[in-house]
């Protein structure tokens, strides 16, 4: 079984990855999230796994969009809890730094800790990318924010644990594969859907109201704009129940009857938070 994520070696997403997977799963790390997608669709990967929400940063618009293309399922999710630490080269110290690389979400998360320590934030594509770019550059004033793991990988220094603004960092990934490969076995207690309204007053609230006529518990809702459509939005919704419960099936009809277009992106089991 081969898995697609998104980042290099010691990114969050491999992190999620081995948790879900356990450590033995053969990896696919990949440039962008469209590459994770194509990996999938394409069969040269069994599964990928991508974030869609953190506590802190809100959703990721990208891969929200990209599940609302992308003809795939999703079949589990993920909760990791993210520990952002301050790397350097091994003879570094903490003292002598000056300018701190990483992904523009994590400078933000630990925008008090640099500012505290006066070090100049320069963007990079990603957490681990920023980690490796310290390690090839070996420059006694440079650091990156990222995992505890990218510095085993690429071997650097741990100067500071922690770094983060808020202890309570979490992000949600979910795991996704082929439609025609989804397990039989999968247990349905959660489901996501998105779904686009008809222009007229009112249908948002009418699609919603299905959910609560079948006591259907909501756990996310997220719009999102379609770009070919200016002003115009399409839903995310995550809800507790799968696709097996009547009631459920039941309020997926009548929405689908009402919506623009449905689309169900997965059903899967309750992820350990």
């Amino acid at each position: 079984m081969k898995v697609a994520y998104q980042g290099l070696r010691g990114a969050y997403s491999e992190a999620a990855l081995r948790k879900h997977f356990g450590p033995k799963a053969k990896t696919l790390p990949l440039e962008l999230s469209e590459d994770v997608f194509a990996a999938v669709e394409t069969g040269r990967a069994d599964y990928g796994i991508l974030p869609v929400e953190n506590t802190i940063a809100g959703p990721v618009a990208v891969n929200a969009d990209l599940f609302w293309e992308k003809s795939v399922f999703a079949t589990a999710e993920c909760y990791l809890r993210i520990e952002h630490c301050l790397l350097a080269p091994p003879h570094s110290k903490l003292e002598w730094l000056k300018t701190v690389y990483s992904h523009p979400v994590a400078l933000a998360q630990c925008r008090a800790f640099i500012r505290g320590r006066k070090l100049t934030a320069v963007p990079e594509y990603d957490t681990a990318g920023a980690a490796k770019l310290v390690a090839e550059r070996n420059v006694v004033s440079e650091a990156a924010i990222a995992s505890a793991d990218c510095a085993k990988a690429y071997g650097l220094k741990v100067l500071k644990r922690g770094v983060q603004s808020y202890r309570n960092n979490i992000t949600r990934f979910l795991v996704f594969t082929r439609p025609a490969l989804v397990p039989k076995g999968v247990r349905m207690q959660k489901t996501s859907v998105v779904f686009s309204t008809r222009h007229k007053p009112g249908e948002l609230l009418h699609c919603l109201q299905h959910f609560a006529d079948h006591g259907i518990n909501l756990t996310r809702l997220e719009s999102r704009p379609i770009p070919e459509n200016p002003f115009e939005y399409v839903f995310f919704v995550d809800f507790l129940g799968g696709l097996k419960d009547k009631r459920v099936a039941s309020a997926l009809r009548k929405i689908g009857a009402d919506a623009h277009v449905l689309k169900v992106l997965g059903s899967y089991p309750l992820g350990r938070r």
